[in-house]
């Protein structure tokens, strides 16, 4: 058990029926009355956030999330599925638990999978990637402007603006976590 008082970002706990991981919190001592924790929280299966004051003795259970290193194996319609890596077995998943992950991987990338409870709730991609860049308009020489971009379409689907000199079949790194064009690879 926790108690609100003792809230930090990236503690996830149990509370209302769902899994919420704290993303933000202040602990608010106003002049008059008692004081409370003011929270932002995130619902792990859904993605909904909330924003909740909580008393300090206010107590809930920590929920215990496990990760598991697993390969992409392939895409059959609407599922995607995982081989864990020590069993060989393959973990079937639905778009709505990869959509943010997928559009950064392709088939044979190791991803991390969350758990909870034993079922898995959200597939997490490495934080940066080299994917092959499979259209964009070509660059011309002398094309050295710095903060230029244009549109260029990735090997898995996923678009991006890319610097001028980038061209088709050229393999760039990209962040995961914001989207964005780091450097050629």
């Amino acid at each position: 058990m926790i108690t609100a008082g003792d809230f930090k970002k990236g503690i996830t706990i149990e509370w209302d029926g769902g899994v919420w991981n704290i993303v933000d919190f202040q602990h608010v001592k106003p002049g008059k009355g008692a004081a409370f924790v003011r929270t932002k929280i995130k619902n792990v299966m859904t993605g909904a956030v909330v924003e909740r004051s909580f008393n300090p003795t206010d107590k809930m259970p920590k929920a215990i999330i496990e990760t598991k290193e697993m390969q992409y194996v392939y895409n059959d319609g609407d599922l995607y599925y995982f081989m864990d890596t020590e069993t060989y077995e393959q973990l079937p998943l639905s778009k709505d638990q990869v959509e943010d992950a997928i559009p950064f991987v392709k088939e044979g990338t190791n991803v991390t999978v969350r758990f909870f409870k034993g079922s898995a709730f959200s597939v997490e991609a490495p934080n940066f990637v080299v994917l092959e860049v499979t259209d964009t308009e070509p660059g011309f020489a002398g094309d050295t402007a710095s903060n230029t971009y244009k549109p260029a379409t990735l090997e898995t689907g996923f678009s991006l603006q890319v610097p001028l000199f980038i061209n088709t079949g050229d393999k760039i790194q990209i962040d995961t976590r914001s989207g964005e064009y780091l450097k050629r690879a």
